[in-house]
């Protein structure tokens, strides 16, 4: 749901603002996407039971993680090569699909009971 988030926000970007601003949204829907898919990995494959990792492992490449993407973000405004604002929008992509995925459980969890 991220990506279509992403390609939806970033079409709509293109279409109704200027090229700065909907790069920013690109380029902040894609720095964040790709952090919560790196993250998902690294969670998925630290609770195999067969290759335990341990959690300073998981905390180091959340930090490294979290520096390059702060590195990214610094030099896109600094530079400004995008829009903060829809850098701003960009990064809260995975946010609206968290809310959006909640919502649509919610919505099914309730159905059922009515039911």
């Amino acid at each position: 749901m991220n990506w279509i988030l992403l390609v939806l926000s970033g079409a709509a970007g293109f279409f109704w603002t200027s090229p700065a601003f909907a790069g920013g949204i690109i380029c902040g829907g894609l720095i964040v996407t790709v952090n919560f898919h790196l993250l998902y990995r690294t969670l998925k494959k630290a609770f195999v039971p067969n290759s335990l990792t341990s959690h300073h492992v998981i905390l180091a490449k959340y930090y490294v993680r979290f520096l390059v993407s702060g590195l990214l973000i610094f030099v896109l405004i600094f530079k400004h090569i995008v829009n903060p604002i829809g850098l701003f929008i960009g990064l809260s992509v995975v946010v609206v699909s968290i809310t959006l995925a909640t919502l649509l459980e919610f919505k099914n969890l309730l159905l059922k009971e009515a039911v």
